[in-house]
């Protein structure tokens, strides 16, 4: 117990929750840059986060930097198993912390994948698998529990953005120019979560595997709409603004 507080007021728990924050908010402008290309061009890596830590992985440093970012992502993951087990958080707080959780030590995992050059398509993966579970009625009704799961946390998300419950993670002074961001941002990533859950449900009543593919296929199947450019470039710009709430958010985690 007294280990684990000390590391809660350790400095250099400080320091690695801040750059695995940044390290987040890094990977969402990447994605919202990979999405402006795809809005009004063609671009060769999925609008995704496997295909954001791709596009890190060609620039000068990347490895460097990709490195940095899987060990503050994990820091990250560590940062929440600590609130779980001495936060004293309600059950509502504590399935949230292990969500996010789960979405930091799959992130700094692929970052580490494709920093040592084993990295492979996420959305291609899915179809796989997808296509393997609707080979029977049962991963068939699986696959639409997890779209629904996908949509709920959409549905947060954009949930998080209108009562503004995300500035909880926050302490010490911060600008209504960040909380904008971070509504924008959350209500973004909603839209992208709800379209990608609503895809997978397609996939199975349709029984079309191509359809579940995750981010990327999600943000493909807007640019397919009508006015689906300007479309995905209001979400890219979304998604660069929760990028840059994160680093307002590194500076004043609540921990």
């Amino acid at each position: 117990m007294r280990t684990a507080q000390e590391v809660r007021t350790s400095r250099w728990y400080d320091y690695a929750i801040t750059v695995g924050l940044i390290g987040y908010g890094v990977v969402h402008l990447l994605i919202a840059w990979i999405a402006l290309q795809l809005a009004w061009g063609k671009s060769s890596q999925e609008a995704s986060q496997q295909g954001a830590l791709e596009e890190l992985a060609g620039k000068p440093l990347g490895g460097v930097l990709l490195w940095t970012i899987a060990i503050g992502l994990f820091a990250l993951v560590i940062w929440r198993a600590l609130e779980l087990t001495y936060g004293g958080l309600d059950t509502e707080k504590k399935v949230s912390s292990a969500g996010r959780g789960v979405v930091y030590l799959v992130l700094g995992i692929s970052a580490v994948k494709v920093a040592t050059g084993s990295g492979g398509s996420s959305s291609g993966g899915q179809r796989t698998l997808s296509a393997r579970l609707m080979e029977h009625g049962a991963g068939r009704a699986l696959i639409v529990v997890v779209g629904l799961v996908i949509v709920g946390i959409g549905v947060r998300q954009i949930s998080k953005s209108v009562t503004k419950k995300f500035t909880e993670d926050l302490v010490g002074g911060v600008s209504e120019v960040t909380i904008l961001l971070g509504r924008i941002g959350y209500a973004a990533k909603g839209v992208a979560f709800i379209v990608a859950g609503a895809l997978f449900c397609w996939a199975a009543i349709g029984y079309d595997p191509e359809k579940a593919g995750g981010l990327d296929t999600a943000l493909r199947t807007i640019k397919e709409q009508p006015f689906g450019s300007v479309l995905l470039t209001v979400l890219a710009l979304g998604i660069a603004a929760f990028g840059v709430y994160a680093f307002a958010w590194s500076r004043n985690a609540k921990h």
